[in-house]
């Protein structure tokens, strides 16, 4: 498992840590409210990756926005499980997107939930790994050549003024390209956005990484075994905490892999090795399932654990292959929206399975990604 190396996100953020500390102040508290009973209709969207354009074609198969991408959902509650940014160049338009439809929805008695994934936070607090060329040029306006050469002159003179052990770097023509090949136009508008104080920083600090609606928990990764016995709140106050804060990001719940931004051992490890965690991590939240995204399946809404676990992140930006695919939970019974078709949930029997993965392939363009497991089950002697 890969995850966040701290050195290396503070590294990247070392220019900019006046700039930051300015932008933290007066910013506002996350959402109080993180848990929900009564709600008849959820919708529950994976991973987006910077696919604006995927995005918009999930949330219009599921019935919860128009044409002109205004929303049509009514008292629906639209559960997205972090991953915005990242991999793809639309990150800033699905967050306005979001933004606005967040409003539309409370004026329908509905309800936008766009929680913290891990990507949010590496974005928050500088991993910049996986940000697309395209993010940085959405946020570049014609000040940008202006601003990066005075971060330029300022990089310089910091050196200058703090040499580091093994030296200053010689300041030459190579040294500059290497220097903006590093800080596109834009780099430095995206770091002040995505600054706790930034439009994109207070947005996402307002938000949860972990909620309960009726009896289902939803969250980015999962939970870890550190974790069975934190409440929901705590969690969401430690992550929001850190990213106020990033000194506290050592050691903290941002980058643990066991934390509820990176555990994949709900979506990865064998269910009879997890089945024990999965119960008691069940029965210390109070709830029937878990519905988590961050780890990719294999190409529509992933049921396991006899449903009990639901893995949402169906690949849905073009740098996984597009797939259009939701979860949908109608009075308290989840079904798969797979390119706006309902299709019943899969019983314990691997026949049952066959059939629904046939069903949800039978919807895709050729070929299927679900193609590959299908032949696989079907290699399976009947009775294993």
């Amino acid at each position: 498992m890969t995850f966040y190396k701290p050195h290396k996100a503070f590294a990247l953020m070392a220019s900019l840590t006046a700039m930051l500390v300015l932008l933290s102040l007066s910013v506002p508290s996350a959402a109080a409210k993180d848990q929900w009973d009564g709600v008849n209709k959820i919708v529950a969207v994976g991973d987006v990756h910077g696919d604006y354009d995927q995005f918009v074609a999930v949330l219009r198969s599921a019935g919860l926005i128009d044409e002109q991408n205004h929303w049509t959902g009514g008292d629906t509650h639209l559960v997205q499980t972090g991953d915005v940014p990242d991999r793809g160049p639309g990150t800033r338009k699905i967050i306005d997107l979001l933004m606005d439809l967040e409003q539309q929805a409370e004026k329908a008695k509905g309800y936008v939930h766009a929680l913290i994934g891990n990507h949010e936070s590496m974005n928050m607090f500088g991993d910049l790994r996986y940000v697309h060329p395209g993010e940085y040029a959405s946020f570049a306006d014609d000040k940008s050549a202006e601003r990066r050469e005075q971060e330029y002159e300022r990089h310089r003179k910091e050196l200058e003024g703090n040499p580091p052990a093994a030296g200053l770097p010689e300041f030459n023509d190579a040294y500059r390209e290497r220097w903006f090949a590093d800080h596109p136009l834009g780099y430095f508008e995206h770091r002040e956005a995505f600054a706790p104080g930034g439009k994109y920083g207070k947005w996402i600090l307002g938000h949860n990484a972990v909620i309960k609606i009726n009896n289902t928990l939803f969250l980015h990764g999962g939970i870890g075994p550190k974790y069975v016995t934190e409440s929901i709140k705590g969690l969401n106050r430690s992550i929001e905490s850190e990213l106020r804060d990033f000194s506290k990001l050592r050691g903290g719940v941002n980058i643990d892999p066991g934390g509820p931004l990176w555990y994949r051992g709900l979506a990865q490890y064998s269910e009879a090795d997890e089945e024990q965690h999965l119960e008691a991590v069940l029965k210390a939240y109070g709830v029937k399932r878990i519905v988590i995204g961050h780890t990719v399946s294999p190409g529509t809404i992933w049921p396991r654990f006899r449903g009990r676990v639901v893995m949402i992140d169906v690949g849905m930006a073009a740098h996984y292959g597009g797939r259009v695919a939701c979860l949908l939970i109608e009075n308290g019974v989840p079904y798969t929206l797979h390119r706006g078709h309902k299709i019943n949930f899969p019983s314990d029997s691997s026949a049952d399975l066959l059939r629904y993965l046939k069903q949800a392939a039978a919807l895709d363009p050729t070929p299927s990604p679900l193609a590959t497991v299908i032949q696989q089950l079907e290699a399976v002697p009947a009775g294993r």
